[in-house]
């Protein structure tokens, strides 16, 4: 499934940023000292409210394939179910 990869890729990927930057930022304010936990769970929160918004085009194709995954199989398995009926 290709959008699922795009959609993952495009997600790290924008995680990767914030917690380079989160990261940085927090180095040239705090120093080396102190817990780089901080800079990771923050990166993860605004990671998530930016593929929200940053991201929406992959997640709704990625949904679509998903959807029609879903419909053929049910298709499928009411054709055989049919089927079975008949015999």
């Amino acid at each position: 499934m290709k959008e699922f990869a795009v959609y993952t890729a495009l997600r790290l990927g924008l995680f990767v940023v914030c917690y380079a930057v989160l990261g940085g930022l927090y180095l040239l304010l705090f120093g080396s000292q102190g817990v780089v936990l901080w800079p990771f769970l923050l990166a993860v929160v605004v990671s998530s409210v930016l593929s929200v918004t940053l991201l929406r085009r992959q997640r709704e194709a990625f949904a679509l394939r998903v959807q029609q995954r879903a419909d053929r199989a049910a298709a499928r398995f009411e054709e055989r179910r049919s089927r079975e009926d008949v015999d």
